[in-house]
């Protein structure tokens, strides 16, 4: 059985290939480190995508724990710059556990664009919560992508969990407020809705997301409990305006990044929780159902810089 570092530092292998490269050309420990050294790292980190502002703080405390005789060797840079990236992931709340409502069921409504994984994410979540003894139902909404009904009736099949579907083209906000009645009569512990993917810059859709927000209210109120955004990790920096975007239309309670095995510019999830304080719930590394795991912060800067820190398990 992997640990759950393992399998963050085998998902997140070519991202840290390429940054622990970059650390090994740019600096050695036999001459000094000039501020040109330093430049060159700051476009490091840009190119794997933790952001121009993120890549800029990392280093301006590199520079300054240099000064001050803190750093002197290349593992110390990447220890340092892990350090720091734990701490801007963990101010965004990344790594605290999941809560359920107090009174059952706890609804986690699924937004996100096109192609970032919703409707294999929502398996792998149900997946998960099956394991640790919790009744999942799932609610496809996407409904005028005959595909996606399909894909996640054979995905609930797959898991074992009941899957709450419509007619095609049927409206969705109809269809979530049939599943979110279900979820509550059948003594469901949670629902999970799986909505369409929808471009942010489509204002018809996006409106089209609230409706579904509030038809929910109306069978559960106080639902959606959760609203998580899906971030393909390969998009890089896009995914922070997709966030802000996301974020105005449904207040968002959380990030699940997806295909962070499948990149070498796994950092843009560390501006979007910089940015907007939004934490990272889950991460996707790689297809089958067992492939999501719970985000651990630490373990996450700890694969993308290659380094193990001090105390940490």
């Amino acid at each position: 059985m992997k640990s759950l570092f393992s399998i963050f530092k085998n998902g997140l292998q070519k991202t840290a290939t390429s940054l622990v490269r970059g650390v090994q050309s740019v600096f050695t420990e036999t001459k000094p480190w000039t501020a040109e050294d330093f430049e060159h790292l700051e476009g490091l980190l840009i190119q794997a995508d933790l952001g121009v502002v993120t890549a800029a703080e990392l280093v301006n405390d590199l520079k300054e724990r240099y000064d001050r005789g803190k750093i002197a060797t290349r593992e110390d840079i990447r220890r340092a710059m892990a350090e720091d990236v734990t701490k801007i992931l963990e101010v965004a709340g990344a790594g605290n556990p999941f809560t359920p409502a107090a009174k059952p069921p706890t609804v986690v409504l699924l937004v996100g664009v096109n192609g970032t994984g919703k409707t294999t994410t929502a398996a792998k979540l149900a997946h998960l919560w099956q394991q640790d003894g919790l009744k999942v139902m799932l609610a496809a909404c996407d409904t005028f992508r005959a595909a996606a009904v399909e894909q996640l009736v054979h995905w609930g099949a797959r898991v074992n969990c009941p899957v709450v579907a419509g007619k095609p083209n049927s409206d969705p906000a109809a269809v979530a407020f049939d599943a979110a009645t279900r979820a509550r009569n059948e003594g469901m512990d949670i629902l999970l809705v799986d909505t369409a993917g929808r471009q942010h810059t489509r204002k018809a859709l996006m409106d089209e997301l609230g409706k579904i927000a509030r038809t929910i209210a109306k069978a559960c109120p106080g639902a959606p409990h959760e609203v998580w955004l899906t971030v393909d990790a390969g998009i890089g920096t896009n995914a922070v305006t997709q966030a802000r975007e996301f974020s105005k239309i449904v207040p968002l309670t959380g990030l699940i990044i997806t295909k962070l095995d499948g990149t070498g510019r796994g950092g843009s999830l560390v501006p979007i929780c910089r940015e907007l304080r939004i934490p990272v719930r889950f991460a996707g590394l790689g297809e089958r159902e067992t492939d999501l795991q719970p985000f651990r912060p630490d373990f996450f800067a700890q694969a993308l810089f290659e380094v193990k820190v001090t105390g940490s398990p």
